[in-house]
């Protein structure tokens, strides 16, 4: 097996070595390297690929790259890889693709695929439609378990997933769902209604994937049936797809909450300019509301020049106030994308914040009040201490309450990132620290 990186090889051009390499790694691993390699050269290892492995690396790959790989290929390539795409993965890249790349895949697909995808197109952005796959095997209520195998091994090959079955009316109305394990561990003779898995969950199609996925997540589901407003099942969420979704709104919530815009494509290709562009919008915001922080410092401008020692204590209390909310804020955030609370849970999540900021400002309190005392002596650590606890207080039930806020206000709580929250926490944590020493020094 060669143990150079396929983008060393591709810049040799050494054909055979390219061969050696693809033939002997699995398609993930294939896709990750041509998202490295980057056009043509990806496009010039992808030809290598034999038609079965080609498609298999190809659906592999994120929209994006996807494109790059197309644009490199004659127009015959190009079609047949279009053509056997699935029909999901297929209108997910066409729904991120450019105009002029989006008319040249229609173009190439048969009227069949062509009428599968354009459906799969007329559904909302971002809704379950865009995600799950029409090529299902449903299977009528009446059929009996040798029947119903039998249309397995009739239309399977050609079906997405045959593991989870959706059991229909004849008008293809939904009535629940029944697994292949159930169907080839009963008796031929018995019906399939018989074996219906009970409360069988579905969603409609316009509904938001996310939250399809996320359901598929907490419910332990290899698929979940899709259907229309009349309940009439029009397709089929896939676990493979649940698990993109999933990856792609936490890979989105991560880059929001550490205060940037998320990256498309690949973090080894993206240029210095482009990533400085993710970040830079973010940096101005923060900078901006950071000013906050100044005016109180002006504000409170009589207090410092009275009593000098306490600028000492700025940054520890910033940092700390700042880091708490930080922590209650992703917390939050987290909570909500698992569905573990909803906005209408804001009342309990703020008293919950509350008491574990104050439970912390307490221990916090402690050590503070030992370094004060040591270096500026017991008032002024009296006043650390206490502004410690009230900090930490504020700061755990501010950020434990913007991302229900955001979600309440139909804004991705995500937005509510780690960054703001402690920016906001610095400037009002200040006011809290100069408010007590005012009330305990008496200046």
């Amino acid at each position: 097996m060669p143990d150079e990186p396929l983008q060393e090889l591709v810049e040799r051009e050494d054909l055979p070595a390219m061969r050696a390499w693809l033939a002997e790694r699995p398609p993930y691993l294939i896709a990750d390297e041509l998202t490295r390699t980057g056009s043509p050269g990806a496009a010039v290892a992808f030809r290598l690929l034999d038609k079965d492995r080609q498609l298999e690396v190809f659906e592999e790959l994120d929209p994006a790259h996807q494109q790059e790989i197309l644009l490199g290929l004659r127009d015959s390539a190009f079609r047949e890889v279009v053509e056997r795409m699935d029909p999901d993965d297929r209108a997910r890249l066409l729904g991120e693709a450019p105009a002029t790349v989006a008319r040249r895949v229609l173009a190439g697909l048969s009227p069949g695929e062509r009428r599968m995808t354009a459906a799969l197109l007329g559904y909302p952005e971002g809704s379950v439609g865009r995600y799950m796959t029409p090529e299902t095997v449903a299977l009528r209520r009446g059929l009996t378990v040798a029947e119903a195998l039998e249309v397995i091994r009739e239309r399977g090959p050609d079906a997405e997933t045959v593991y989870t079955l959706p059991v229909v009316t004849d008008s293809r109305r939904l009535v629940g769902v029944v697994s292949l394990r159930a169907l080839v561990t009963s008796e031929p003779s018995a019906a399939v209604a018989e074996l219906l898995a009970g409360d069988a969950l579905s969603v409609h199609a316009t509904d938001d994937a996310e939250e399809a996925a996320r359901l598929m997540q907490e419910a332990n589901l290899l698929g979940l049936p899709v259907v229309d407003s009349e309940e009439r099942l029009v397709g089929l969420l896939t676990i493979d797809d649940a698990v993109e979704l999933i990856e792609a709104a936490d890979t989105e919530d991560i880059a929001r909450q550490s205060g940037a815009s998320p990256l498309s494509g690949h973090y080894i290709r993206a240029t210095v300019f482009a990533l400085a562009r993710a970040r830079a919008p973010w940096l101005l915001l923060l900078i901006v509301a950071a000013t906050l922080t100044v005016n109180v410092l002006q504000f409170f401008e009589a207090t410092l020049a009275q009593v000098t020692a306490l600028a000492l204590f700025i940054p520890l209390l910033g940092g700390t106030g700042g880091n708490t909310g930080s922590q209650a804020a992703t917390a939050v955030v987290r909570a909500l994308a698992v569905g573990e609370v909803r906005a209408a849970d804001l009342p309990r999540v703020i008293w919950r914040e509350a008491r574990v900021g104050l439970v912390l400002g307490a221990m916090l309190a402690v050590v503070g009040l030992l370094v004060g005392t040591l270096l500026v002596g017991a008032e002024i650590a009296v006043v650390v201490a206490i502004s410690i606890v009230a900090i930490c207080c504020w700061a755990s039930a501010i950020g434990g309450t913007m991302p229900l806020l955001a979600k309440k206000l139909r804004v991705d709580p995500a937005v509510i990132s780690a960054p703001l929250v402690t920016t906001l926490v610095d400037a009002t944590g200040l006011v809290i620290y100069f408010l007590v020493a005012r009330a305990v020094l008496g200046v």
